[in-house]
């Protein structure tokens, strides 16, 4: 489990395609010293397993689905990715609670720059329809308070920390992130899907009663 506080920015060393996948070899800095082979390591949101280690360099296989449904794909030698090592039970939670595990790509729509950033994305529906304004959102590996939610779409604000801290202040109309929604709207979603047998809007009052919440 992570938390969604980026620890470093590190250097993709290497990429190359295997049977099951791709092999990742990224410069990990300071954090490898922490490592041993089996840890795992939030790259860029996606949650990897330490394969190899060799100083700082660290290599990872990514099976096909993780190359699917993320950004991993598209890292080459020399992308720079947001890294994050596993939470100590002992730990600060300064995020949220952060699985690693990625729903779906977002596309920036619209980035307003002051002396805060608001970025505007566009993701699949149902994507955004597990985020609430004021929640917490995931954004290749980064913690984030959403701002403003549609129905394709949301908005985050990057104050200066995390536009310092983060390889965010890289992102330009067009590009893609990873997306890991809230765990505990999923299961909100989860739950009222069950409850409605999956039908829209047909969350009643009597509903509500026959399960004790009134």
């Amino acid at each position: 489990m992570f938390t969604g506080i980026i620890r470093h920015i590190g250097t993709v060393r290497s990429c190359r395609s295997t049977a099951g996948g791709a092999r990742l070899t990224i410069d990990l800095g300071p954090l490898a010293e922490h490592l041993s082979p089996g840890d795992s390591v939030a790259v860029d949101g996606i949650c990897l397993t330490a394969a190899e280690i060799n100083g700082t360099d660290v290599a990872f296989d990514a099976v096909a689905e993780s190359l699917s449904r993320s950004t991993l794909g598209d890292l080459k030698t020399g992308s720079k990715v947001n890294l994050e090592l596993a939470m100590r039970a002992d730990g600060r939670f300064d995020g949220h609670i952060v699985q690693g595990h990625v729903d779906g790509i977002a596309t920036v729509a619209n980035i307003r720059k002051q002396n805060e950033w608001t970025i505007e994305f566009r993701a699949a529906r149902e994507i955004v329809d597990q985020m609430v304004p004021k929640g917490s959102v995931t954004i290749s590996g980064v913690s984030l308070t959403l701002v403003d939610v549609g129905n394709e779409n949301f908005s985050v604000t990057l104050i200066p920390t995390t536009l310092g801290d983060t390889t965010l202040p890289s992102l330009a109309i067009g590009s893609k992130v990873n997306i890991e929604v809230d765990i505990l709207g999923k299961y909100v979603s989860r739950y009222l899907q069950n409850l409605t047998g999956g039908a829209a809007g047909s969350l009643t009052l009597d509903k509500l009663r026959q399960q004790g919440f009134m």
